[in-house]
C-alpha cells in the first residue's frame, strides 16, 4: 500500500542542512505559524476531497488520524464562516468530551491560544472565535438530535454506535441550515448495512486508509505490537487496513440476521427473568483475554432480549464488581458463571463483592462451537433480539462456524452470551438424550446437564 506523506514528513526526511535552509528561508514568524497549519502537517488523505459532495466518509484503520482530520475539517469550515451551528456526534457522551473536544487531537488542541474555543461542559457546547457553536451529542440517545438543526455535522466512529441507524437518521433530518449542509463520518469500518448503503450513494465521497500511513506519529511499540499480532488477519484487515471485511462462509450468525433482530429499549416487554452471564479470563494483565459479561432477559412474550455487553479486561475483583453492578443496574435475579477456569475460586471472587449473590455455576466440556449452534438456531427462529447494537460481541458472533471459531483470540463475549441464553432457554435447546444408567452420577443441581456430557 502506497500513500503520499505530509509536507512535515517530507521536511523531516531532508538532510539536516537542506532542512535548516528551508526553514531559514521561511523566517521565524512563518516557521512559528506552521505549528497551527494543518495543510503542513496533514497527509493528502486527511484533507477534504474536492467536488460537490454531501457526505465525506472516512473508512480507515486505528491510528490513521481520523479524529484529527475531523476536528481540522470542523475548524476549516468555522474559520471560513461556512458553518455556524454544528453537531458533534460520538459513540458516547464521554467519547465526545474526552476525544473530540478535550483529546490530544480534539478541538481545543488544534487552535492557536488566541483563538482557542470556549468549552462549556454543562451545556455540551463549544463556542468558536467566529461565534459559531458546536453541540455534543451521544449516539446512545438519538432523541437528543430530534429538533435541533445544523449546517455541519461530524460523526465519529459511526460503526460502533449502539443505535446507528436511528442516530444517523436524526443527524440527516437536522442538517437543514445554510446553502450546503455537510456531514463528515470517521470510522473504522464494519460490514454493516449503513456503511454499505453509504458506499453506494452518489453524493458520498470515500477516503480509505490504514494505520501504516500514520506510523511516523505513532509510538514504535504500539505499531510493532499491533502489526506483529494482527497483520494478515481478518481483524487486522478491518482494524489496521480499514477494509470492509465480508461475512465468513458457514458462520453460525450473519450480519443480516443480527441487523434484523434489533429493537429499541423503549419497545421492550416486561421480563420474567434477567440473568448476567460471566465467562472469566484466566489472567488479568494487559495481554489477557477479556472476561465476557453479558446480560440477557426473558420477556413475557417468550422471547429473549440481549440487554448489555459489559465485557472487559480486568482483575478478578474488577470483573466481579462489573458483573454485580450490571446485575443491579438491570434488576437481574442470577449470575450464570462458567467455572472451567478457576473452579470454586470464581464463585468465591464474586461473593467477596456480594456475599449473598445468587450464582448458577455451569461447566463446559463440549466445544464452544457445539454450545453455540443451538443458540444460533434461536436467532434464526426470531426468538432473540438485541437492544441496539453490540459491535464487539457481534464481531465475535460472525466468526463462529460449525467447525470452530475463526477469530484470533478467545470469544469470551460470545461464550457469555451463550451461557446467558442457555439459562433462559434450558428446555428449548437441550438435545434429547437417552436416560443415564441407574448408578451414573448426576450433575450438581443448577447446572446445565447437556453441556457436561
Amino acid at each position: 500500500m502506497t500513500f503520499e506523506p505530509s509536507l512535515a514528513e517530507r521536511l523531516a526526511a531532508m538532510p539536516p542542512d537542506m532542512r535548516e535552509e528551508a526553514l531559514a528561508r521561511l523566517g521565524d514568524e512563518k516557521a512559528a505559524r506552521l505549528r497551527w497549519d494543518w495543510e503542513f502537517w496533514s497527509r493528502p488523505s486527511q484533507l477534504p476531497p474536492p467536488g460537490d459532495w454531501d457526505i465525506w466518509l472516512v473508512l480507515a484503520g486505528r491510528g490513521f488520524g481520523k479524529t484529527r482530520a475531523g476536528a481540522e475539517w470542523v475548524r476549516a469550515e468555522v474559520d471560513a464562516k461556512r458553518a455556524s451551528r454544528i453537531a458533534i456526534v460520538a459513540d458516547t457522551a464521554a467519547d465526545a468530551r474526552d476525544v473530540l473536544v478535550e483529546g490530544a487531537s480534539g478541538l481545543l488542541s488544534i487552535y492557536p491560544p488566541a483563538q482557542k474555543p470556549l468549552y462549556e461542559p454543562s451545556k455540551r457546547r463549544v463556542t468558536f472565535h467566529t461565534g459559531a457553536t458546536a453541540t455534543l451529542y451521544s449516539a446512545e440517545d438519538p432523541e437528543q438530535l430530534r429538533g435541533p438543526q445544523h449546517d455541519l455535522a461530524l460523526a465519529d466512529e459511526l460503526a460502533k454506535w449502539r443505535y446507528m441507524q436511528e442516530t444517523f437518521d436524526q443527524i440527516m433530518f437536522g442538517l437543514r441550515l445554510g446553502s450546503k449542509p455537510r456531514l463528515m463520518i470517521t470510522t473504522t469500518p464494519r460490514p454493516v448495512p449503513l456503511i454499505r448503503e453509504l458506499l453506494a450513494k452518489p453524493n458520498v465521497v470515500v477516503t480509505r486508509g490504514g494505520t501504516r500511513e500514520n506510523r511516523a506519529n505513532l509510538a514504535a511499540s504500539f505499531w510493532q505490537a499491533v502489526h506483529d499480532r494482527y497483520a494478515g488477519t481478518r481483524l487486522g484487515r478491518q482494524e489496521l487496513d480499514g477494509e470492509v471485511v465480508d461475512d465468513v462462509p458457514g458462520a453460525l450468525w450473519t450480519r443480516r440476521v443480527l441487523d434484523g433482530c434489533r429493537v429499541r429499549e423503549d419497545a421492550l416487554p416486561d421480563f420474567k427473568r434477567v440473568v448476567v452471564a460471566v465467562d472469566p479470563a484466566v489472567t488479568s494483565g494487559e495481554e489477557a483475554d477479556e472476561t465476557g459479561i453479558v446480560c440477557a432477559a426473558l420477556g413475557e412474550d417468550g422471547r429473549a432480549y440481549v440487554l448489555e455487553d459489559a465485557s472487559l479486561v480486568a482483575t478478578p475483583q474488577g470483573w466481579a464488581s462489573r458483573a454485580i453492578s450490571t446485575l443491579d443496574l438491570r434488576g437481574g435475579d442470577a449470575l450464570v458463571v462458567e467455572v472451567n477456569q478457576g473452579g470454586e475460586m470464581v464463585a468465591q471472587t464474586i461473593r467477596s463483592v456480594r456475599p449473598t449473590a445468587r450464582i448458577l455455576e455451569v461447566r463446559a466440556t463440549r466445544g464452544k462451537h457445539v454450545r453455540a449452534e443451538p443458540i444460533s438456531a434461536l436467532y434464526e427462529q426470531g426468538r432473540v433480539s438485541h437492544v441496539g447494537a453490540f459491535p464487539d460481541l457481534e464481531d465475535q458472533m460472525v466468526l463462529m462456524t460449525a467447525q470452530g471459531y475463526l477469530g484470533d483470540r478467545s470469544p469470551d463475549r460470545l461464550d457469555a452470551l451463550v451461557w446467558a441464553l442457555t439459562a433462559l432457554f434450558p428446555n428449548l435447546i437441550r438435545p434429547v438424550a437417552s436416560p443415564p444408567p441407574v448408578n451414573a452420577p448426576r450433575a450438581p443441581a443448577g447446572q446445565h446437564e447437556w453441556m457436561n456430557r
